[in-house]
């Protein structure tokens, strides 16, 4: 960030710790986005990652005073999600843990052809895609905490290795190693099973039923197919320059960012409203 722009952010910052509403919508909104799609990929669900981008925007909203700008603004609520997420254990998959060797068998003997029609007269098409961004996000929960952070940190948001190293706690070898091993686990997986971005056998239009009847997706609440999505370069707006980990970017299509759902920002700025605002003047 330029000295100008560092200088405008901390007027910003400052504006809002001293309770200018206008000031703190402005820091929220442009932060709403990059905390839903590291919540969405962190969590597995869009209510769990929409329950978690509220309780960060709290706590970046009564933390504002500790903003210092020894590093930029988006890199400081970085911080703050990754910490939050990696100990969040209010979402589904903390509750039903999952592996990738379940994940196989599942994708090998699933009796998929003994599943009636489920679709509820929505198209095919649009079930199939929904299956195939949902079963792709959920799979990340295959991994621990920490490798599932790195993964999303360095294959969506593409964030520098001197900045994710400092938003871990650790080297930026040691993450640029560490993301190399975990993207070709997860592209090995893909390729082996998945016939969507592999050569595996498993095909969202063979499976949208036996989906359905496990809950994976409900043809009455596509979240995927319904929501937003955004230029990958916006949400790429806090990485400092491009790196060459390995030459498997083309394999992890999946990772589209979107927009934070309308419901969500509208407890948002319910929140902002209410009696809650008064905190940050008192952080």
């Amino acid at each position: 960030m330029n000295k100008k722009a560092n200088e405008e952010l901390q007027a910003l910052v400052g504006k809002a710790t001293a309770g200018d509403k206008k000031a703190l919508e402005t820091l929220v909104t442009d932060a709403q986005d990059i905390v839903f799609n590291l919540s969405l990929r962190m969590l597995g669900t869009f209510a769990d990652a929409e329950d978690a981008t509220q309780d960060i925007l709290l706590k970046m909203i009564t933390h504002l005073s500790s903003f210092r700008g020894d590093s930029s603004f988006t890199t400081w609520v970085f911080r703050i999600a990754v910490n939050h997420l990696k100990n969040y254990k209010k979402h589904m998959f903390a509750r039903y843990p999952l592996r990738f060797e379940y994940y196989g068998d599942d994708i090998e003997n699933g009796k998929i052809q003994d599943v009636p029609d489920l679709t509820q007269n929505v198209e095919r098409d649009i079930l199939a895609e929904e299956l195939k961004m949902s079963c792709t996000n959920v799979m990340l929960q295959c991994l621990d905490k920490e490798s599932r952070c790195i993964f999303i940190l360095g294959t969506m948001f593409k964030i520098d290795s001197r900045v994710a190293g400092d938003i871990l706690e650790m080297t930026p070898e040691a993450y640029r190693q560490r993301l190399s091993r975990i993207r070709k686990k997860m592209a090995d997986f893909l390729g082996q099973y998945c016939g969507e971005y592999g050569s595996g056998r498993c095909k969202c239009k063979d499976r949208m039923n036996y989906a359905i009847q496990n809950h994976r997706i409900n043809p009455l609440r596509l979240d995927y197919m319904t929501a937003t999505e955004i230029p990958m370069e916006t949400i790429c707006a806090v990485k400092d320059a491009m790196e060459e980990i390995d030459d498997l970017s083309q394999d992890f299509s999946f990772c589209k960012p979107y927009q934070s759902p309308e419901r969500m920002k509208h407890l948002i700025m319910e929140l902002l409203n209410s009696a809650q605002f008064s905190i940050i003047q008192k952080s």
